[in-house]
């Protein structure tokens, strides 16, 4: 057997142009020094409105980490990294800068200057890193949530994009490009917004949850150690889901116990989680609901698979 290796996993979310020195103001946490890490996750949100200037500065942050392996992808807010949206809905199509922006964008988060922050952006699909300690990661990312107020990355909410066509739920449209594995393809998701149910839930109107119903039902199926997003700030949280023994079952109905975790932050949550059985859920978000970078980071210890 290869065993496992501890990981130490710092996840953040919905930093919006948070620069170090934010925190400090409202009596926040994000703030240097901060605990090294040997996986850095931030999940959407990186800036308020896009720009390539709100880009850099988010790498410029990003640097400050101090992580081996830094894994970003993008949220609804961070408008001119999606090329769907940008080009039909966001930009001056007269004006050759603004139009020029989403190329120009994703060339600052794939390029040198993200390469020397040691920052990986991922689009939506499978990816597999090894560190430098033998832990193997397979991640599935995924930028995309429902429809949130015109804003990028969007799908409508009787749309499924993280299941095969068999998966989905009856009378839901199937348009799922990188669909989301079955148990035990993966080992970590990364999505911008939560699973219908969980950490979703908004303060107006009181008692109404955001989550997606395709998401849920794709987590039930792959059953990761680790699920983390953000999004909705006010749901900042986590919960340990424990799934029932019959793999047959799918979203809501796959749930056995529910349970929410503590933030022992600097400290690192030892998280004994039982891969195929549990799946720790983290909404990541920094910022509060009112845009305070209040909320502190997750840091975690996770079993990561070695390589062989």
């Amino acid at each position: 057997m290869a065993g496992t290796v501890t990981t130490k996993v710092m996840i953040i979310s919905d930093t919006h142009c948070f620069q170090f020195g934010d925190a400090e103001k409202v009596r926040g946490t994000f703030k240097q020094p901060l605990p090294k890490a040997d996986i850095l996750l931030h999940c959407g949100d990186l800036t308020e409105r896009g720009g390539l200037k709100a880009y850099q500065d988010v790498i410029k942050m990003l640097s400050c980490i101090d992580a081996e392996l830094k894994l970003v992808i993008a949220g609804n807010h961070d408008l001119s990294l999606d090329g769907a949206y940008w080009y039909t809905q966001g930009c001056d199509p007269d004006d050759p800068k603004d139009y020029a922006e989403h190329e120009k964008g994703i060339e600052i988060m794939k390029g040198p200057l993200a390469k020397q922050a040691g920052i990986t952006y991922l689009e939506e699909g499978l990816h597999t890193f090894t560190l430098a300690s033998g832990a193997k990661l397979t991640v599935y990312a995924s930028p995309y949530q429902p429809e949130f107020c015109g804003w990028a990355f969007p799908y409508e909410r009787d749309e499924d994009r993280f299941n095969q066509p068999h998966q989905s739920a009856p009378l839901v449209k199937n348009i799922a490009v990188n669909p989301v594995p079955d148990f035990p393809g993966i080992d970590i998701m990364m999505t911008h917004g939560p699973p219908e149910g969980i950490l979703d839930w908004v303060a107006s109107p009181p008692g109404t949850t955001v989550g997606c119903h395709a998401l849920l039902r794709a987590v039930s199926r792959a059953r990761p150690l680790l699920h983390c997003f953000g999004h909705i700030h006010e749901a900042y949280g986590a919960m340990k889901v424990t799934w029932k023994d019959d793999k047959e079952k799918i979203g809501a109905d796959a749930i056995e116990d529910l349970r929410p975790q503590p933030n022992v932050y600097p400290d690192s949550s030892n998280c004994s989680i039982k891969f195929g059985k549990e799946t720790l859920m983290v909404n990541a978000a920094i910022m509060d609901l009112n845009y305070n970078p209040r909320n502190s980071p997750w840091l975690l210890d996770l079993e990561l698979p070695r390589s062989t």
